[in-house]
């Protein structure tokens, strides 16, 4: 079976799935891949850099931007923005690169909609909702207030694993990363 030729590959998941992760092992593997780097307003945390892995801006930039027309897709989620600048794709796509994305459900949806030739929608899904609430409050990143507003979101973005192109369920991480990088050869070349 001939597949389009796909230059964005959109990865999506509840927090704690394995998208990152999956993310960055396709990054190191693939010199033609690039990461999408998200603009957002929340904080940076200490160990993140502006420009490699996230456009920091401020609550007013990032209205601005709006208001531009530079944003292929935003949202508010958590009180913060996050959204993929134009430019950012732009460049990748004029540069022969391919970009990975590791966003949240409703973005990749919306980037589909902006880029329907180029995307593949990729779901990395849990093995199962106990496994993914295990692995969040495992992180210790969260209050508790903060992990059921996470698990509630997940449960929202599992409901629409079907509008993605393909799922990789995450219950071995060698075999997460053997699938994906079976999608990137089947997708990319």
């Amino acid at each position: 079976m001939n597949h389009a030729r796909k230059r964005l590959f959109i990865f999506s998941a509840p927090s704690g799935a394995g998208k990152t992760t999956i993310a960055k092992h396709l990054l190191a593997n693939y010199d033609f891949m690039r990461f999408s780097i998200s603009a957002t307003t929340r904080q940076r945390r200490e160990k993140e850099t502006h420009g490699k892995d996230y456009y920091f801006l401020s609550a007013a930039e990032f209205e601005d931007a709006i208001k531009r027309g530079d944003l292929a897709e935003y949202e508010q989620i958590f009180g913060n923005y996050y959204g993929t600048l134009k430019s950012e794709i732009q460049s990748a796509l004029e540069a022969g690169k391919s970009l990975v994305f590791d966003i949240d459900v409703k973005g990749a949806l919306s980037l589909q909609r902006v880029y329907p030739e180029e995307s593949l929608l990729i779901f990395v899904a849990p093995p199962s909702m106990e496994t993914l609430a295990k692995r969040l409050s495992e992180r210790n990143t969260e209050s508790a207030d903060q992990l059921k507003l996470r698990l509630a979101r997940a449960e929202m973005e599992m409901a629409e694993q079907d509008k993605f192109d393909e799922i990789i369920v995450n219950d071995d991480l060698e075999k997460a990363f053997q699938e994906a990088r079976n999608l990137v050869e089947r997708y990319a070349r």
